[in-house]
C-alpha cells in the first residue's frame, strides 16, 4: 500500500510538473482558475457559491482530467501578477483574446462575444452616433476600454463622447446606468443579455456593435503544455454537448459557441 501511495504521489507530481499545476498535500493535482467574481453569466458569486458558464466548464475539465478544481476570485487589476506569480494557473472568465495576444498563451477561442452598447429602454439613444455628447461607461483594463480610448481602434467613436467613464466592474456600471449616472455602457454581449434578463424591461441593446471579440482561456506566456491539456478536454466537452448544455443553463446563445 505504501508503494502504491508513493507511486500515485510521484505520478501526481509528474503530471503537475508537465502541466504546470500545483499539488495538494494528498497528491491531488490542483487547477486554480482566476476569475472576476462580478462577471455574470461567466463567473460570479450567488448565495455564497461561485458559479457561471466558465467556472462550470472549468469544473468539467477538471473532472475529465482528475484534477481538483479551485475557483480563485481575483482583483482584475492584479490578474497579471496573480498569473505570473503562480497563484493561479489561468484566467478563465469571459477573457477577451483580441489586444492581449502577446501577453498570454491563449487557448483556441470558444465564444464569439461582440462588444455592444447597453442603454435604458426609454433612452433616445438608438445607434452609436447617438452616443455623441454622452457619458459612456466601460470596465477598466478591457479591450473595449482600450479601443474607445485615444490610440484605440474605435477612438473616433470614443472621441465623440462627453466622457468615457472607467469603473472596476460591470455591475457597478449597470447600477449607474439604471440610476441615470451614465447614459450607456459598452460591454460584452453575454453580460448585457444577462443584465436584461435580470431586470426585464429596464434596458435595451443597440443593434450596432462596437467591435467583434472572442473569448479564450489565458495562460502564463509560454505555458503551452497546460494550455494544450485544458484545450483538449474543452474540445471534448464541446463535442459531447456539455458546452451547449451549459450555454443553455446560463442563457448564452448557442450560436455564440465557436469551438
Amino acid at each position: 500500500m505504501k508503494t502504491l501511495k508513493m507511486s500515485s504521489g510521484i505520478a501526481a507530481l509528474a503530471a503537475a510538473f508537465i502541466c504546470g499545476c500545483g499539488v495538494k498535500d494528498d497528491g491531488t493535482v490542483k487547477f486554480v482558475v482566476g476569475f472576476d467574481a462580478d462577471f455574470p453569466p461567466y463567473g460570479y458569486k450567488d448565495g455564497g457559491e461561485y458559479k457561471g458558464f466558465d467556472l462550470d466548464l472549468a469544473r468539467a475539465v477538471c473532472e475529465k482530467k482528475g484534477w481538483k478544481f479551485v475557483a480563485n476570485p481575483i482583483n482584475w487589476d492584479a490578474k497579471d501578477m496573480e498569473l505570473n506569480s503562480g497563484a493561479i494557473d489561468c484566467i478563465w472568465n469571459g477573457f477577451t483574446i483580441q489586444g492581449r495576444e502577446e501577453a498570454y498563451t491563449f487557448s483556441a477561442p470558444y465564444i464569439d462575444n461582440s462588444q455592444v452598447v447597453l442603454a435604458k429602454a426609454d433612452s433616445p439613444i438608438a445607434k452609436l452616433a447617438d452616443l455623441a455628447g454622452r457619458t459612456v461607461g466601460v470596465q477598466i483594463d478591457t479591450p473595449v476600454q482600450k479601443a474607445l480610448s485615444s490610440g484605440g481602434s474605435r477612438q473616433q467613436l470614443g472621441a465623440t463622447f462627453k466622457e468615457l467613464l472607467v469603473e472596476p466592474n460591470y455591475n457597478q456600471l449597470v447600477n449607474e446606468l439604471n440610476m441615470g449616472a451614465v447614459d450607456a455602457v459598452a460591454l460584452d454581449r453575454g453580460v448585457a443579455k444577462k443584465k436584461m434578463a435580470d431586470l426585464p424591461g429596464k434596458f435595451k441593446i443597440l443593434d450596432e456593435i462596437v467591435m467583434k471579440e472572442t473569448y479564450g482561456i489565458g495562460f502564463k506566456k509560454g505555458n503551452t503544455r497546460l494550455r494544450d491539456e485544458v484545450e483538449a478536454a474543452l474540445r471534448e466537452l464541446a463535442a459531447d454537448g456539455t458546452m451547449a448544455a451549459l450555454a443553455e443553463k446560463y442563457g448564452i446563445e448557442k450560436d455564440a459557441l465557436i469551438l
